[in-house]
């Protein structure tokens, strides 16, 4: 509800916001074993996911996704020596994919470029 009241006119700043709070989360994970971490990144993409079926704009799913593929590959200790921290990655990829099908080949374009940016490791 407070999406539809204050945010779904400013879909950019909604975006913004979001990004804040990816930030603020991948900043207070306890990074002291593998376990914590995974525990608070799955936490951090079900919060991901919640902001995106607010909105359902395909264009603000893709994009948030690829913000937290960006943060995820960036955080240290490195996710690849996680397996589950890896596959999750990965399917964080595949949704992206699927997702950019369905938008404008321009847009497509400029988000395949960021894809590729990120990296599919």
């Amino acid at each position: 509800m407070t999406y539809l009241l204050y945010d779904a006119s400013d879909e950019p700043g909604y975006i913004e916001n979001v990004k804040r709070e990816i930030d603020d989360q991948f900043e207070q994970i306890n990074k002291t074993s593998y376990y914590f971490i995974k525990k608070s990144v799955r936490k951090i993409l079900r919060s991901v996911k919640k902001y995106i079926r607010y909105s359902k704009v395909k264009e603000t799913e893709v994009e948030l996704l690829l913000y937290f593929c960006a943060e995820l590959k960036k955080m240290r200790p490195p996710m690849t020596r996680s397996v589950t921290l890896h596959n999750l990655y990965k399917r964080q990829i595949v949704v992206i994919k699927k997702s950019l099908s369905t938008l404008h080949e321009n847009l497509r374009f400029d988000y395949e470029l960021e894809l590729n940016e990120i990296g599919e490791s």
